[in-house]
């Protein structure tokens, strides 16, 4: 049996007024979004405090008025008896009479006190926040008695069983992981294609491809088409990760590709931007095929009066800076990009996407072997020096297929792990379905 009551029935809003002490320290009080929880957002002298506050208590049950319709509410902690909060928070007393403060506690975990917070806020796109009135007046059905308590150990029990779910799945997406990296590392090692090789023994064996592509790259020089690059030095016997397969050869990045990093035009030149040419930041890199519109674009003046590439379609662009750092794309349109990434531009004797796979095992090394003081930066000048190993074309291609094929079955396996989670989720819904649509007491 559910009965229907108002939310402002069981939640009594309350306020304890303190007036600051000048030079004294006091903790302040936020709450994160998503159910992040309630926690220390900082520490103020009195006289540097210019708001009304308020003192909160352990086990106070608290809101943010802006962000409670984004999962901004919680209870607050020990560590935090004393702190105090602006009247944009709110904290209650729960009517223990009409719902037990542990089971409202459980209940608030769901999107069953989201939905209420939702329903409770309004005003401008800018300000919405929660209104007294339509959070309070809000009518639900509430088990009673006794089904309070079996409400509660449904959930309890639910949760425990959850939690294991949830170990379990993020156990599934850990072997994932280490699945996706090693199919690369076995790809770029030749051991996806060892079967491949016994079966085509005759195939033009990669250092004459590397030939051919030091002999394009120095015609190109001396027609002035690209620039003439500093001399890479010989590859040691140290910089070798791993025995390459028959056929096979070591060369550095390099010796193969030709590379360029984008650029800036200046921001306080309104004629540079929103053009009609495609730029890109490092974090819209995408780890694939990039063709998305881009969040600013530049002129046709701005790519010219700055340090910017014009990257055509083919090209693979790389993040070299900064948390987004070894992030990948293949440029499926013309674009420029920020200085923060390098582009290898596109050779007929390579595959792109081969290149792509390679980077995509490395990315680790590169990371650890780039940090600098406070973040990583993997230069441009470390990309055309890193180790490359390069087979023949045929067999390029034939290690791309492969890893696209292995890569669609992680694909179908991330998807089920998805699904659990989707269903975990969905089980609980059903939980408190069956307790809040039972008849209303006449």
């Amino acid at each position: 049996m559910a009965k229907e009551y108002l939310i402002g029935d069981f939640l009594k809003r309350i306020k304890r007024p303190i007036d600051l002490e000048p030079n004294q320290d006091y903790n302040l009080v936020t709450i994160k979004m998503n159910h992040k929880g309630v926690v220390l957002r900082g520490k103020k002298k009195g006289c540097d405090i210019k708001s009304k506050m308020n003192l909160v208590n352990e086990g106070d049950f608290i809101l943010s008025g802006i962000d409670a319709r984004n999962g901004a509410f919680g209870i607050v902690g020990k560590e935090l008896e004393g702190a105090i909060v602006t009247n944009d928070f709110w904290y209650f007393e729960i009517d223990e009479t009409i719902i037990s403060k542990r089971l409202f506690l459980e209940l608030t975990a769901t999107t069953w006190f989201d939905d209420i917070c939702q329903k409770g806020s309004d005003g401008t796109t800018q300000r919405i926040r929660l209104q007294k009135d339509k959070f309070f007046n809000q009518k639900i059905l509430l088990p009673e008695g006794d089904e309070q308590k079996v409400l509660l150990d449904k959930i309890l029990t639910f949760k425990k069983g959850q939690s294991k779910l949830n170990s379990e799945i993020d156990s599934q997406k850990h072997l994932l992981t280490q699945l996706k990296q090693s199919l690369l590392q076995e790809a770029i090692q030749g051991k996806l294609t060892a079967d491949w090789r016994k079966q085509n023994p005759t195939t033009e064996p990669a250092s004459e491809l590397l030939k051919r592509i030091k002999a394009e790259k120095a015609q190109l020089i001396k027609e002035k088409k690209i620039k003439k690059e500093k001399l890479l030095p010989s590859i040691t016997k140290e910089e070798i990760p791993f025995e390459l397969p028959e056929g096979w050869v070591w060369c550095r990045l390099g010796e193969v590709y030709s590379t360029s990093s984008g650029g800036t035009p200046s921001r306080s030149n309104s004629d540079y931007w929103n053009g009609d040419i495609t730029w890109y930041k490092s974090g819209e890199l995408n780890d694939g095929y990039l063709s998305k519109p881009a969040k600013e674009k530049i002129t046709e003046l701005g790519l010219k009066n700055s340090s910017t590439s014009l990257f055509p379609k083919g090209t693979l662009l790389i993040a070299m800076y900064g948390a987004t750092a070894g992030k990948l794309a293949i440029l499926n349109t013309e674009a420029t990009t920020n200085q923060a990434v390098c582009g290898f531009y596109k050779n007929s004797n390579v595959i792109t996407e081969y290149l792509f796979n390679y980077f995509s095992a490395n990315r680790s090394k590169m990371i650890e072997e780039s940090w600098g003081m406070s973040q990583p930066n993997i230069s441009q000048t470390y990309l055309r020096n890193f180790v490359f190993a390069l087979p023949s074309f045929e067999e390029q291609k034939e290690i791309v297929k492969k890893v696209e094929s292995l890569m669609q079955h992680c694909k179908e396996l991330e998807q089920e792990i998805q699904n659990s989670e989707t269903n975990a989720q969905m089980l609980m819904q059903a939980v408190l379905k069956e307790a809040f649509e039972g008849e209303k007491e006449v």
